[in-house]
């Protein structure tokens, strides 16, 4: 069964305990976020805080997929499904994309301020880090801008932070989908780009907003995918724009193209605060609709693992081996481990050697590299098991043929690595590395080490009796 929203999800969370709803006060001002991110680091519950210093009515919701059990369930699966097979059921959904509905109007248009009405003020946008640039409306958000010349719709997962009651700041990835529409369709003709800030959707509507879909792939059909039934969406109030009819919260404005306003610094998704505050784009807010006792979806950046790391893993690990079989890669499967926060890939293949290794380097290198650690496996070791991979590394990687080391040029990196120098950030320059932990091909296969594992080095019928024997043996 599809959650139709953020409410209905949070009581199936309520049902499966791995929501807690905090009816003390608690301050907008760090202590949410404090709270918040104490849970992630703790591997607790999501929260869900009803009584917000100087906001009564208004609630914050944070965690809402910090855990691969809360993904589970806002997939309709059991909270213990194992995350091999939520990779898989994730895949095997989205290959059946499902076209949205339109509806006259939804849950998201039961307030509505226009024009002078119009203040951010109004919602209790939390100061999630000590040291932030300011207060943060929009961080576990859907974005949705247009390309006016294709139709093309795109949603996306930006920050935006208040600038005034009604305008707000963002700092978009240069390589972002959003910002290569605003810079090639928009600013030429120094066109406002309508945007919509959606905060509280449903949390698979969240969850595909993070992830890497291509140009003039509208996220929405993907979102439909993922729920088994369509998207409803609604018309903005002041342009084209569709959003999820039972978010929360929709900010609808325009990005500027001759305004700037700063953005930054802020707690990000690597775990380290990398960033300064810098100048960031401009958006005149035009309206705001919102449910009664609306909710604020939010995360709380940092050390994983958190929502962006368990979406990430999910997301970009699909993604990736999407790719990778595009180019002819002979992969098994691929996983990106939230602790590594898109920067770490392990990548399980049929046939390995250190040219496959230098292929799968170059399919990387070939666009923009937030990876900068590949881990190349052979099919037998699972790759959702990290213990198992780090001993592959340990004991298959050659420690000088083994290692394929790149320098990625100059605007192609991350700006966000921590490991990168500030020079390297500023120029988005930096490097790739691969480890190759697969047998090189040029071994006879009858001279390979046999694993010392009970699965390998034991004849089956010892096996077999073992394990029918297991419960007599007093183990469990």
């Amino acid at each position: 069964m599809a959650f139709d929203s953020v409410r209905e999800f949070m009581e199936a969370l309520d049902k499966s305990r791995d929501i807690v709803r905090i009816k003390e006060e608690v301050d907008w001002e760090l202590e949410a976020g404090a709270i918040n991110r104490r849970c992630y680091e703790t591997q607790g519950p999501a929260v869900l805080f009803e009584n917000i210093r100087d906001y009564p009515g208004h609630r914050i919701l944070g965690g809402s997929l910090g855990t691969y059990r809360r993904v589970a369930i806002a997939l309709g699966l059991d909270p213990d499904t194992p995350i091999p097979a939520i990779h898989q059921e994730y895949e095997q959904r989205e290959q059946h994309p499902i076209k949205p509905v339109v509806v006259d109007s939804g849950p998201c248009k039961e307030n509505v301020l226009m024009g002078e009405d119009v203040d951010l003020s109004l919602f209790p946008a939390p100061m999630i880090h000590d040291g932030d640039g300011g207060r943060y409306l929009g961080t576990w958000d859907i974005v949705v801008t247009n390309d006016p010349e294709t139709g093309w719709t795109n949603w996306g997962m930006y920050r935006f932070m208040i600038n005034t009651r009604r305008t707000l700041s963002g700092d978009p990835s240069p390589i972002s989908h959003l910002a290569l529409v605003f810079r090639e369709k928009y600013l030429p003709k120094k066109k406002p780009m309508p945007m919509a800030l959606v905060i509280g959707a449903d949390p698979l509507c969240h969850m595909v907003a993070t992830g890497g879909y291509g140009i003039d792939v509208d996220e929405a059909d993907f979102a439909g995918a993922l729920r088994g039934e369509p998207v409803e969406l609604v018309k903005c109030e002041t342009s084209d724009l569709l959003v999820p009819a039972h978010a929360e919260i929709v900010v609808e404005a325009e990005i500027l193209p001759d305004g700037i306003a700063p953005e930054g610094p802020f707690g990000e998704y690597p775990g380290y605060r990398t960033g300064i505050a810098r100048t960031g784009v401009l958006c005149q807010v035009k309206a705001i609709t919102y449910r009664n006792s609306p909710i604020l979806t939010m995360i709380s950046l940092g050390v994983p693992v958190d929502d962006a790391s368990v979406a990430a893993a999910l997301t970009a690990g699909i993604s990736m081996k999407r790719r990778l079989e595009r180019h002819g890669i002979p992969v098994t499967a691929v996983y990106a481990p939230p602790e590594g926060v898109t920067h770490l890939v392990i990548i399980g293949v049929r046939s390995g050697g250190t040219e496959m290794a230098r292929r799968i380097r170059d399919v990387f290198l070939a666009r923009r590299v937030m990876v900068n650690k590949i881990i190349v496996v052979d099919e037998d070791v699972d790759v959702y098991d990290v213990g198992k991979v780090l001993h592959a590394f340990a004991v298959k990687c050659h420690p000088v043929n083994g290692i394929i080391v790149e320098e990625v040029p100059a605007g192609k990196a991350n700006m966000l690595t921590p490991c990168y120098s500030y020079e390297e950030r500023k120029i988005m320059k930096g490097g790739i590395d691969v480890f190759d932990c697969t047998w090189p091909v040029e071994w006879p296969r009858e001279t390979l080490p046999i694993r010392s594992s009970f699965d390998c080095i034991y004849p089956k019928e010892i096996r077999d009796k073992v394990l029918q024997r297991w419960g007599q043996y007093g183990l469990k």
